[in-house]
């Protein structure tokens, strides 16, 4: 029990993928909001955060414009040339990178560099709730709209009830033992990290977020998000 009250937080930032649905050729991660890239919003809130012990940027191996940026990095801030063919492949890749310098009992919390929304407050509670929590967990934003599911044409086929929905969002909350265990394992290739805990048969905790920390994929989903973020 000591030795899991002493666990530290460490934060791991995918931002190795190409951005193609948005069809602006560039990644997501260095489009610009306010003036300020996706990738140095989301450095920026980590980094006022003061229980986080350290950062790792995972980008792409053939990244030539994060030397461009010039970001002004912390002590605790590092940057890895590890990422996958897959967000699940660059996280176990940084996972495997940092074990010789974290605790297996340590916290990970993997966040999008797509998620420029993300607010210290956030992130500050789902550390609190979760620091003595068994599986650990994630930040969402109950579903409020209706939902339909449809078939390959388009057409509806069900209406299933929104009750105990809820869309995922990040940061996602696990130790590291337990994190790189169930990407080992996962049978295919999860689309976040809960789902590879939840193939564990384990339950993560929804934590309820913030609207604004929604995943940026289409163009018009950057003009929503300068208007609803302060400069």
């Amino acid at each position: 029990m000591l030795k899991f009250a002493m666990a530290k937080f460490h934060i791991i930032i995918p931002a190795a993928g190409s951005g193609s649905r948005m069809g602006l050729g560039q990644p997501k991660q260095y489009l610009k909001i306010h003036k300020q890239t996706f990738i140095e919003r989301v450095l920026r809130v980590f980094q006022n955060i003061p229980l986080v012990d350290s950062i790792h940027i995972a980008l792409h191996p053939n990244d030539e414009i994060w030397k461009t940026l010039n970001l002004s990095l912390s002590s605790k801030d590092s940057v890895h040339y590890c990422g996958g063919e897959s967000r699940a492949e660059t996280v176990l890749n940084t996972l495997k990178i940092i074990k010789d310098y974290v605790d297996e009992s340590d916290w990970i919390l993997v966040h999008d560099a797509a998620r420029p929304g993300i607010e210290e407050k956030d992130v500050e509670r789902l550390m609190h709730v979760l620091k003595d929590d068994s599986v650990g967990g994630l930040l969402a934003y109950p579903i409020a709209d209706t939902i339909k599911k449809s078939d390959k044409e388009d057409r509806v086929v069900e209406s299933p009830s929104r009750d105990y929905l809820w869309q995922a969002q990040t940061p996602q909350m696990y130790r590291y033992k337990m994190l790189s265990d169930a990407l080992e394992k996962f049978d295919g290739i999860p689309t976040d990290e809960s789902q590879a805990i939840e193939g564990l048969g384990l339950k993560p905790k929804l934590i309820k977020g913030n609207f604004k920390n929604f995943k940026v994929t289409y163009q018009e989903d950057l003009s929503i998000l300068e208007r609803l973020i302060n400069k």
